[in-house]
């Protein structure tokens, strides 16, 4: 029952997340106050059936790269939701990548997370789409 309240509560946070942003697996995770979880929130959101309404694309790894690993969903189809919301997804390193600098939502009721510097700060080689 912890387990399945914990998952509920995952859902309902990106839930909140608005169209446009992202989180990452370890603010979602930080966020429901459990800063250590970021596996079970991405384990949560493997576990959600087709057509949902939680925007799981919304939630990538610490670095803005997706990583998704999903039977059902691909990383292509990950990286083509955000677009239509508006998030900017280059590809590049052969790998999706999300400037988190830009893109990442901030909880209004929570400090602002700290923003890895590495790779998802890196200018978009001119061959990125």
């Amino acid at each position: 029952m912890r387990g399945q309240n914990f998952t509920f509560r995952v859902y309902g946070k990106v839930r909140q997340i608005p169209k446009g942003r992202v989180a990452t697996y370890g603010q979602v995770a930080a966020l429901l106050g459990a800063p250590r979880a970021s596996r079970q929130v991405g384990w949560a959101l493997n576990r959600l059936k087709p057509n949902t309404k939680v925007p799981w694309q919304r939630v990538l790894n610490r670095e803005g790269r997706i990583t998704i690993q999903n039977a059902r969903a691909t990383k292509d189809l990950q990286a083509a939701l955000l677009r239509a919301e508006g998030v900017m997804v280059d590809f590049r390193e052969d790998n999706y990548w999300v400037d988190l600098r830009r893109f990442q939502w901030h909880d209004q009721r929570q400090p602002a997370p700290r923003v890895e510097a590495s790779r998802s700060s890196r200018p978009s080689s001119p061959s990125a789409s």
